[in-house]
């Protein structure tokens, strides 16, 4: 038998976290740890008590076609960093890993290439986890180093170099 190596156990597990999303265009679970210890999972979904895409049956971006990394505010889901990071303690994050998963709800196949939106990035940054792990395929991943990738490469001064 061949033991999985960690990595690729943590992303099986958001794996399965991602099974709860009811998001109807992707499903995204997310697993933050430290010190090999599980703190939290969180997966994208609607705000507590109300209605999930899923129940409704539609999705309003869907609708209007708005392409993928456009127009949040009109998504009804907290996206799966958001919610791993809401439920736990910031101490605990302190260092840790966050590992991501993306599924097609429609084939269940992994989505490659994802990666955190804007407003889960300061989120990371902010809880203090240093690396975010994505799976590409249900082998392959990429790791991110958060204080390198995110904070010293500050994409968002480009998008401001004139003030």
């Amino acid at each position: 038998m061949v033991r999985r190596e960690k990595a690729n156990y943590y992303l099986d597990i958001a794996g399965t976290v991602c099974e709860r999303s009811t998001c109807l265009r992707k499903t995204y679970g997310a697993v933050i740890v430290k010190n090999d210890t599980i703190i939290s999972t969180g997966y994208n979904g609607a705000p507590r008590g109300r209605q999930n895409c899923s129940d409704l049956g539609w999705c309003l971006r869907e609708k209007h076609n708005i392409p993928s990394g456009e127009r949040y505010e009109l998504c009804r889901s907290v996206h799966a960093e958001a919610n791993a990071i809401i439920v736990a303690p910031r101490e605990e994050m302190i260092g840790a890993t966050l590992y991501m998963v993306c599924r097609d709800p429609k084939t269940g196949d992994v989505v490659s290439g994802t990666n955190s939106c804007s407003m889960c990035k300061r989120l990371i940054i902010n809880a203090g986890i240093s690396t975010v792990v994505i799976r590409d395929t249900m082998d392959e991943y990429r790791t991110i180093d958060v204080l390198s990738e995110w904070v010293l490469k500050d994409s968002s001064l480009e998008l401001h170099s004139g003030y």
